[in-house]
């Protein structure tokens, strides 16, 4: 009877701990998504894109990219253009460039593929020089 009841209490004190370990596993996982959700600033993130180029097959690189939203807005004006902005996009800073060697390349294409890599990303005014900026007229 005595090892019975030890039994039984083990048992509850390891349900109660599995238990535990899903219920904290939850709640960190919606909190996680929530803050990416509500998350503003600029921020270096793993990115995985595929390389490619005319007369090579394409390689599955990861790097780091910038990601994230910055504060803008924007306010009527009586003068023209009639609007005031201040509209800002998550740019790199500070970046390095890696190279990869594309597979399976034709005799006259050079298999490199160069592309950035993040190592620093702030909220600031949209450069073309390194990202594609989309604006309107």
């Amino acid at each position: 009877m005595k090892l019975q009841r030890k039994m039984t209490q083990r048992i509850s004190v390891l349900l109660l701990s599995c238990f535990l370990l899903w219920f904290c596993l939850q709640t960190s996982s919606s909190v996680s998504a929530v803050n990416l959700r509500r998350f503003v600033g600029c921020a270096v993130r793993e990115f995985t894109f595929l390389a490619r180029k005319p007369g090579c097959g394409g390689l599955h690189v990861t790097t780091d990219a910038c990601w994230g939203r910055c504060e803008t807005w924007e306010k009527p004006v009586l003068e023209p253009p009639f609007i005031e902005s201040h509209q800002r996009v998550c740019t790199y800073n500070k970046s390095r460039v890696a190279t990869v060697k594309l597979p399976n390349c034709q005799p006259n294409v050079d298999p490199t593929f160069s592309y950035p890599v993040a190592l620093r990303c702030d909220c600031g005014v949209c450069l073309t020089s390194t990202t594609e900026c989309i604006t309107s007229i």
